[in-house]
């Protein structure tokens, strides 16, 4: 872009009511500076504005050509009167790292004037972006008896560039704002729509709140009225930021309520508040860290008790709640940061420890997680030169370790990964812990954020100690549109360039992949001790132990190899009983939850924690369903436990797949792919062989809960509904209503059916041919009475089919399906009752690209249920996405209503649905 379609462009944004936006481009920011220099240039003072405040820092281009110019400042070969040396290195200050750091670093070990040196080190000495070839030069100047830069490497180990920053306010004040009434996902801050806008912050933000511009004048208006106080966003009667890390959600209410981290970087705010009665979600309260924000746990309403102690229920069996303190829009709050407490007119209402613990108040310090992560290398490498021990600036990470209390697997995959800890120390849950990470995976809408907070620290290679890491592009595959067609290139190019495995190859030498990320993830874990980092909620391995995490936590994690976070307390499931034969396994995933709130008085004792699953007999691919499904449980992961037989033969399966990406051209020149083929190889020996057994707690471990699963109890298909009409609002929308088929008497009318998104395998499609050839032998033919769109997660899926026949069953029902050659370009609107046979991807369950229409009734397979997600309300009905197994969804399809038992059944005549049942293993260590 040059200069003149930058002007244009502007032009365009002013009229959205937007500003410039910030420039990342060498070649514009080279005409800048050109006209910067032109004194006589009429263009000049506006040039200076864009150089100064509006050039992305980090290892954009833009930075290295600004770092260059200031470079030229500093050392009086360009004279500009309104970016004095002094100035210029301000502005280096505030570029973070990469061009920057490289142009300080010249300047201290230039040695050519020592007053330049010397106010280059006091700049050099703020900052933390620093990565090996910056840290070599350093110590290498050092070690030939460079004074300044010892002094540097001091400063360093001393941890300076922390303890010299302003300390935490004492009291924060806060103005409430209640942004909705029972859980609100992350939808409503950062809408999955409006997904292609996410890198453009100023842009992306317009849409919080799904573009409601009322309640956007509302947070406008409180903040003119306090303007001394910060906005806190507050889920009441529910937990905030339900469904998935949104990196741009956090951005969004930071960029609505918090502060500007840099004068001189546009549209980056930090330090958001957000609130929820329940709390906050894991992974969402894992964003709020990277920005140095605070999450509060309000716990503002209770279950109220009765004389005896006993929870109070309504007529429908729900908890009665009462009000413990008011938190209604425009109240008035006081988080006091030293006693760690919420107050209200001078009154303590709520402890807030857990929201300010010493780690979180360092990110809040420092400005957010990624400062004190890089912070405490640099100083660990400063130590290490020196020859010193480490001095203790941070807070001392958290070790709980109880004599003679066994290990959970969680406890153990922690152990096995830790870094830093002490030595010899077993750390039990509560411990905090610096973890390698084997498998990273980015997935397309987020891909651009990751990118660019690579950029902004400086990163430019993936860490050598991740075994892989893998650049989806499923969440954008259901439209080949014009704002795909200008992300999705250069997102491929960059991480392609980065060295992860890209679902694009940018030089067009292998056919292009849209898999679900999950899918493909869950394939390239070879190993069950493995750690993994997916930017996405459904990062949930069925192979060790996998977390969802916003775009910033994966680019850490992509950068460093590292991952910092508590060791979760778990909860253990097991299983009992025996399955009928007309259930599904996605029954069991249901009746889980049910029969676990069942079990707890309502209350989710999955929440937050580990879900341990002692699945035993069902292959990765099947016990994905459940591991997919925690998210939903409000889970922080899970962890599948397996008999050894069936963890080699998933190993098998999965390296399989591995071999099927390598021969399509997929592998990288360090031969990623091979790495993982050589390793899950060696991980298949050691279980045949029994040098290492498959990963099993021991017996005598510590869990919060124990849920033991009654598969006698399901009678019938279970359905997640979202209660659109509860009369109370809090109620709506969760996961947690589960209803038997026979609720809905076989009458209520379902106006379009989903089967795909990461819920189902290879098995349901093999299910969906069964079930049309036994209508059809039944009924005589197949007519479907609402649509039925089918996206397979994979393209190997499809492959196996198409070899074993049943993709040629689905073909001869359906009216559409994809062609890759000429993939869509507008979104559909409207649907036939007919059989879709989409591309493979995430399609309707993500809801950025295609939904239902608006006030549909849509039966699924998919995780989603929110408002607005796959369907929108209309005036006159609302959207309801209920979820269920491939079955139920096919046969409401056919009939254009929910299914009676009878129907059910015979439509699953002689279909095998699965074939688990408990396993008969001892699958713990005594």
């Amino acid at each position: 872009m040059n200069y003149n379609d930058y002007i244009k462009e502007i032009e365009e944004r002013k009229a959205q009511g937007l500003n410039p936006k910030p420039i990342d481009e060498a070649e514009l920011t080279s005409e800048i500076i050109a006209q910067i220099k032109d004194s006589d240039n009429p263009h000049r003072e506006d040039s200076l504005k864009f150089f100064i405040y509006n050039t992305l820092p980090g290892t954009t281009s833009a930075a290295g050509v600004k770092a260059k110019f200031l470079k030229e400042i500093i050392l009086g070969e360009s004279i500009i009167e309104e970016i004095t040396p002094t100035f210029a290195f301000e502005q280096l200050s505030h570029m973070k790292g990469g061009p920057s750091i490289e142009v300080l670093l010249d300047l201290v070990l230039d040695q050519k004037d020592i007053d330049i040196a010397k106010k280059a080190a006091e700049v050099l000495k703020t900052q933390v972006f620093l990565y090996e070839a910056d840290t070599e030069r350093l110590e290498d100047a050092m070690k030939k008896g460079c004074p300044i830069s010892k002094g540097i490497i001091e400063s360093y180990a001393q941890a300076e560039f922390f303890t010299k920053l302003p300390e935490v306010e004492e009291e924060i004040e806060i103005v409430t704002y209640i942004a909705g009434v029972g859980d609100i996902s992350t939808d409503l801050l950062s809408p999955g729509a409006d997904a292609h806008s996410r890198s453009d912050r100023e842009l992306h933000g317009q849409c919080i709140f799904e573009h409601n511009k009322d309640m956007q004048k509302e947070v406008l208006a409180l903040k003119e009225q306090h303007p001394n106080k910060r906005v806190m966003l507050i889920a009441e009667k529910g937990t905030m930021g339900v469904g998935s890390s949104r990196m741009s959600g956090v951005n969004n209410v930071a960029l609505w309520t918090g502060i500007s981290s840099s004068p001189y970087v546009p549209f980056i705010n930090i330090a958001p508040v957000i609130a929820g009665t329940n709390g906050i979600a894991p992974i969402f309260l894992t964003t709020v860290g990277v920005t140095g924000g605070i999450g509060i746990d309000l716990k503002n309403w209770v279950q109220q008790k009765d004389e005896n102690g006993n929870t109070v229920v309504d007529a429908d069996g729900e908890p009665v709640l009462e009000q413990v303190y008011s938190v209604d829009t425009g109240s008035v709050f006081t988080i006091n940061t030293k006693e760690k407490q919420l107050y209200k007119d001078g009154k303590a209402v709520k402890d807030i420890s857990t929201a300010l613990t010493p780690p979180k108040m360092e990110f809040i310090k420092a400005g957010g997680s990624y400062a004190v992560v890089f912070g405490k290398k640099l100083q660990t490498f400063a130590c290490k030169v020196l020859g010193i021990d480490v001095p203790q600036v941070y807070a001392t990470s958290k070790e709980v370790s109880i004599e003679g209390q066994g290990l959970t697997a969680v406890e153990k995959i922690f152990n096995k990964n830790a870094v830093g800890t002490t030595p010899g120390k077993t750390l039990h849950a509560g411990s905090n812990v610096r973890v390698e990470v084997n498998i990273v995976g980015s997935q397309d809408t987020t891909g651009l954020m990751t990118s660019q907070e690579l950029e902004m620290m400086a990163a430019t290679i993936v860490s050598p100690i991740v075994d892989a890491g893998y650049q989806s592009g499923c969440h954008t595959a259901s439209v080949w549109d014009d704002k795909s067609k200008a992300n999705i290139p250069r997102l491929m190019k960059f991480m392609n360039d980065f060295g992860l495995i890209t679902a694009r190859d940018p030089k067009g030498q292998y056919h292009a992949m849209t898999d679900v990320i999950h899918k493909v993830l869950n394939d390239i874990t070879v190993d069950d001790w493995d750690i993994i980092i997916g930017g996405d909620s459904h990062t949930r391995m069925s192979k060790g132990v996998a977390f969802g995490a916003d775009s910033g936590t994966v680019a850490l994690a992509l950068a460093t190899g590292e991952a910092t976070m508590p060791i979760p307390e778990s909860v253990k499931v097991t299983f009992k009983g025996e399955m009928k034969s007309f259930m599904d396994f996605r029954d069991v995933v249901h009746a889980t939850q049910q029969q676990m709130l069942k079990q707890f008085g309502g209350e989710n004792v999955f929440q937050g924690r580990i879900i341990e699953v002692h699945i035993g007999t069902l292959t990765s691919d099947q016990a994905f369903t459940f591991t997919d499904w925690t998210a939903e449980m409000k889970a922080k992961a899970s962890i599948c436990i397996s008999e050894e037989e069936t963890l080699v033969e998933s190993l098998e399966i999965a390296r399989d797949r591995i071999d099927i990406m390598i021969k399509k051209g997929m592998d990288n020149e360090k031969q990623m792919l091979q790495g993982l083929v050589d390793k899950a190889n060696n991980r298949i020996q050691e279980l045949i062989s029994g040098s290492k057994p498959a990963l099993k707690p021991d017996a005598d471990a510590n869990y919060y809960a124990d849920v033991v699963i009654d598969l006698d109890e399901i009678a019938e298909p279970m359905i997640a509904d979202p209660d659109v009409n509860n009369e109370d609002p809090s109620r709506r929308y969760t996961h947690d209503t589960i209803r038997p088929l026979s609720y809905y008497g076989g009458t209520k009318k379902v106006d379009l059916g989903f089967i795909g998104s990461c819920m189902i395998h290879k098995g349901d499609m093999q299910i969906l041919a069964k079930m049309l050839k036994n209508i059809e032998a039944q009924h005589g033919e197949v007519k479907f009475n609402a649509p039925l769109v089918v996206a397979p997660p994979t393209y190997n899926i499809v492959d196996e089919l198409k070899a074993e026949g049943d993709w040629e069953v689905l073909q001869k029902y359906s009216g559409f399906e994809f062609d890759d050659s000429a993939p869509k370009g507008l979104a559909r609107t409207k649907y036939e009752n007919m059989l879709y046979l989409e591309r493979p991807g995430c399609n309707l369950c993500m809801g950025n690209q295609e939904k239902a229409e608006p006030g549909d009734t849509v039966m699924a397979t998919s995780t989603r249920l929110f408002q607005g997600r796959v369907v929108r309300d209309t005036d006159e009905k609302k959207g309801e996405s209920l979820l269920s197994s491939t079955p139920v969804v096919v046969l409401s399809t056919i009939l254009g209503r929910t299914p009676t038992m009878e129907e059910y059944e015979a439509a699953v005549d002689g279909i095998v649905l699965t074939k688990f049942k408990p396993s008969q293993k001892e699958l713990v260590l005594q």
